[in-house]
């Protein structure tokens, strides 16, 4: 019975966990000053804000390396990083 219960209570948790990360999902990414916004880089779904058509906030790019979906890198470190695609960029990048 103690079993039973402790595996609801768990249960419960983590389903008001994942609520809530669902939710926080699509609220936008808090500034990050220490950081650089990043376009063309993030995975789809895994965008850190809105960032032009096809995008609404964090979470919403479409497709992989999105050229008008950033995500939060660190300074100076955006246009080192190599995709498929090219390489990330400090503005929106045009299809």
């Amino acid at each position: 019975m103690k079993t039973q219960i402790t595996a609801a209570a768990l249960a419960g948790s983590f389903a008001t966990a994942l609520a809530m990360m669902t939710a926080a999902s699509a609220a936008p990414v808090a500034p990050q000053p220490t950081m650089d916004k990043c376009y063309g880089i993030s995975m789809k779904g895994q965008n850190d804000c809105a960032a032009g058509a096809g995008t609404t906030c964090a979470g919403t790019s479409k497709v992989d390396y999105q050229g008008n979906a950033w995500k939060y890198v660190a300074k100076g470190s955006c246009a080192t990083m190599k995709t498929p695609k090219g390489t990330g960029s400090l503005m929106e990048i045009k299809s």
